[in-house]
């Protein structure tokens, strides 16, 4: 559609159609007047036409909403008139002088006709003008609209990434000190959560098995950095697998449930993660016991880009209920698979 546009090829059709029935209509001319004078009639009626289709969709209407109304309606009105003038004249000398009809040398004999004609013309060219300019407008705004989405979805993964990264490297320096085959193994897994952020995380979409080898470096490191009173558990069913998913979309909400679990030092401290799949629909439920003082906050930045990411990438597609009491965080996530 938009090389059709672009080539015109709408003003073509327009007027190879609106020449042509004319023709069709002004065949009689050819045996009352000659083929040249049906010539004459088709060219100079057509030109008229488009003198005034074009003044109006060229001039009027663009500034029409610029203000001065009644000065561009009243040059509007004009040339109507001119085209009802001009093609009168036309027809006095074709259907008066040349074919000898006495009741056409009265001058204002067509004038009805001819004002008509040229108002019909006018109004559907007018309509598929604006027709045009809205589907050119909708096409743009789309374009907008798509690259606004692209470049916002890039800057919340711009600022999710970051904030993992530092809570990674926080990890890793509270193992420094402790025996070096711990050390290597928690390095190790940083490494490949971060060769996965760099390398990986480009695409729109990326296979749930490396989703999930993320996920479960990142639940491993966070078990090493916690103490013994951790209830750590990490479940996902076997059917889920073999389909993409959009990168970092679970992340948030497993890292918000060890940013915020409690610290208790007379009962266990909990966090369950537990990822199923049924039919076309995954379910992420993330549980996580909360103290005074440490209860999660539903407003943070890490949940409101999640949330966001959700509304642009699941439109009407999934659904977040977040749970909140005074010992326990809840948030429960399901996806319509695509």
């Amino acid at each position: 559609m938009n090389r059709f546009f672009r080539y015109h090829l709408d003003h073509i059709l327009f007027w190879v159609l609106t020449a042509g029935f004319h023709a069709y209509t002004r065949m009689h001319l050819i045996g009352k007047a000659g083929a040249l004078q049906l010539v004459l009639e088709i060219v100079l009626r057509n030109a008229l036409l488009a003198s005034v289709i074009y003044f109006n969709l060229l001039v009027v209407i663009p500034r029409i909403a610029q203000g001065k109304l009644f000065v561009w309606l009243f040059a509007s009105v004009g040339s109507l008139a001119f085209y009802a003038f001009a093609k009168n004249l036309h027809d006095v000398y074709l259907y008066g002088y040349v074919i000898g009809d006495p009741e056409r040398l009265d001058f204002f004999h067509n004038t009805f006709y001819n004002f008509s004609i040229v108002f019909f013309y006018l109004a559907f060219a007018g309509a598929l003008y604006l027709s045009k300019q809205w589907y050119v407008q909708r096409e743009l705004l789309q374009q907008i609209r798509l690259e606004k989405l692209n470049t916002e979805l890039d800057y919340l993964k711009a600022q999710i990434n970051p904030h993992f990264l530092f809570n990674s490297l926080n990890t890793i320096f509270f193992q420094i000190d402790k025996q070096n085959l711990e050390a290597r193994e928690t390095l190790g897994k940083f490494s490949d959560m971060l060769r996965y952020q760099l390398y990986e995380c480009n695409g729109n979409a990326i296979a749930i098995g490396k989703e999930l080898a993320y996920l479960k470096n990142f639940v491993d490191l966070q078990q090493l950095r916690r103490n013994g009173h951790d209830v750590i558990e990490f479940n996902v069913s076997d059917d889920v697998s073999d389909f993409s998913l959009p990168p970092m979309l679970l992340i948030p909400f497993i890292e918000n449930a060890f940013k915020h679990v409690s610290n208790f030092t007379d009962r266990k401290n909990e966090v369950k993660i537990a990822l199923k799949r049924d039919d076309n629909i995954l379910s992420l439920q993330v549980i996580n016991t909360t103290s005074n003082g440490t209860a999660s906050s539903p407003g943070g930045i890490g949940l409101k880009n999640a949330r966001r990411r959700l509304e642009l990438l699941f439109p009407d597609r999934h659904t977040l209920a977040v749970k909140k009491t005074t010992d326990r965080f809840e948030v429960n996530l399901t996806l319509e698979l695509s």
